[in-house]
């Protein structure tokens, strides 16, 4: 076969299908490549929406007027979409400045941004965008490139078999958290601020709004506020390019005839509680900063001011919670822990923290319901390894195993107890699964095996059993280490020499790891 014709016998599937996934975007009319299909995209959304809300600050609750004002206007909006989807908007309680878009239409904006923006226009320009990149599917397209290059990585890796990607295995619950902080391309950035100010015109908004909301933008991104840097920007950087883009789309537009909304006295209206809110959320952002700096009693002060000035607001009490717990004050911490629960009863921090108050004082049954729902909420390697212990005390090994395997999915210190406690559990009943071995016969004819830690965690008392096949019987002997550190390496002798005719096949020698104990 030519080389012309093995390129064409390996391509054409994969050119089959390229071709049959490309599709139109719904919003630009252009032809786009993309392996996600429409029902893929609303089942991401549908099922990352609700944990997505939970790892970014959990819905606002103290506010619904608020919330119900923002649905209002994104509703507004996504009436005139060139994509009809379920369309969703939320107002998440977070001080980090922040908007995003899951695919299928479901959106989220920050009270911290809220607080930034000036009238109901620009308000409009923020969901506009945002809906643009569902409408035309921006999250699809980005995932086909990640797709891509992944395939390329594989590709490029064929051969290299001590290639590992397991590393990039990540649980279900987490593909949200990493969709909204992937960084759009400039091409997607500038085709949501472009058609985002046509839906608002469409939508009867001022798209002058969009210009001083991307002017505002530039100015922030100059100071490079913290906030602003870990929050919208970093998915959406501004530039002056982005400017000059919305300036020219709206003047090429005959507006000066309509009757378009700015609606400042409405949204200073609706934003009036949350931005006399600020200073009791401001003495939340420093009481991080005290905890940050080891500084307990102060940060507990500034709680319990912020508590007087809105006592409504449950994140107050849950984050005393978290001190008293940090201070092994259980009691007190369940306390705080119920206060919060009072207020919001729908945030998985607070039963995850009164779970491990409840575990440490060995109320097992109320320590698993709560630790249960703060799963159910969001998934977390923490309440995952505490569930563990629980049934571990319980003698349930089984579901003690199913918990650390689901722990040890994260990194960090946790993820790190979490492997060394489900391999504690394992090991005896499958050693060989933690040990890298090869057997070889030296030019003496001394029977040797290299046996590596690949289990992450240090042994002792590791046993390998060395089987040989001579005149059609199994022959073994059992060689120990005493002690092996995590990924370490050592040769074992077996202790005997084999004739040649034995050792001349491979065949008739193996060797194994049988028996290992977790230090």
């Amino acid at each position: 076969m030519s080389r012309h014709a093995v390129q064409s016998f390996l391509f054409a599937p994969l050119l089959a299908v390229l071709l049959q996934a490309c599709t139109t975007n719904p919003v630009t009319g252009q032809s786009e490549l993309t392996f996600m299909s429409e029902a893929q995209e609303l089942q991401i959304g549908k099922q990352q929406y609700l944990p997505t809300q939970q790892s970014q600050g959990g819905a606002l609750n103290i506010d619904p007027s608020l919330t119900a004002y923002v649905q209002e206007v994104g509703q507004r909006l996504a009436a005139v979409s060139d994509r009809k989807l379920p369309y969703e908007f939320v107002v998440l309680n977070s001080s980090v400045p922040n908007a995003w878009a899951l695919p299928g239409g479901k959106i989220a904006i920050n009270r911290g941004l809220l607080t930034a923006l000036e009238n109901e226009s620009e308000l409009a320009a923020v969901l506009g965008h945002e809906i643009i990149h569902a409408a035309a599917r921006h999250t699809a397209q980005a995932q086909t490139r990640g797709m891509l290059l992944q395939g390329a990585l594989i590709a490029s890796a064929i051969g290299a078999r001590n290639s590992d990607y397991a590393n990039l295995i990540v649980s279900g619950a987490s593909l949200g958290a990493q969709l909204i902080t992937q960084r759009y391309g400039r091409d997607a950035e500038l085709e949501s601020d472009v058609y985002g100010i046509r839906y608002m015109v469409r939508a009867g908004y001022d798209p002058r709004g969009a210009i001083t909301l991307q002017e505002k933008f530039v100015e922030l991104s100059k100071g490079r506020n913290p906030g602003w840097i870990e929050g919208l920007f970093a998915s959406h950087p501004p530039s002056i390019e982005r400017v000059r883009k919305a300036r020219k789309e709206v003047e090429t537009m005959d507006i000066a005839s309509m009757d378009l909304r700015v609606g400042e006295q409405r949204y200073q209206k609706e934003l009036a509680f949350i931005k006399e809110a600020a200073p009791a959320y401001a003495l939340l952002g420093e009481a991080y900063e005290e905890i940050g700096e080891d500084d307990l009693e102060e940060a507990v002060d500034k709680l319990e001011r912020a508590e007087h000035l809105l006592p409504q607001e449950a994140k107050f009490y849950g984050l005393q919670g978290d001190i008293l717990l940090e201070q092994r004050r259980y009691r007190e911490a369940i306390t705080s822990y119920d206060a919060a629960l009072a207020r919001n009863d729908a945030y998985f921090v607070y039963y995850l923290g009164r779970g491990v108050a409840n575990a440490r004082l060995d109320n097992d049954n109320q320590a698993r319901a709560d630790l249960q729902r703060s799963t159910e909420l969001l998934p977390t390697a923490y309440a995952a390894m505490e569930l563990g212990n629980l049934a571990l005390k319980e003698n349930d090994r089984a579901a003690a195993m199913e918990y650390f395997r689901a722990a040890a999915q994260s990194g960090g210190e946790v993820g790190e107890r979490a492997t060394a406690a489900f391999v504690r559990l394992d090991m005896p009943q499958n050693p060989g699964n933690y040990f890298q071995t090869r057997v070889a016969v030296d030019q003496r004819g001394r029977l040797l095996a290299q046996v590596g830690n690949a289990s992450g965690v240090p042994v002792s008392n590791v046993q390998v059993e060395f089987r040989v096949l001579v005149s059609g019987r199994v022959q073994s002997a059992v060689r120990r280490i005493q002690s092996m550190a995590p990924g370490a390496s050592t040769v074992v002798d077996a202790g005997v020499t084999l004739p040649e005719e034995v050792a001349s096949d491979a065949r008739n020698y193996d060797a194994r790891v049988v028996a290992a104990t977790v230090q």
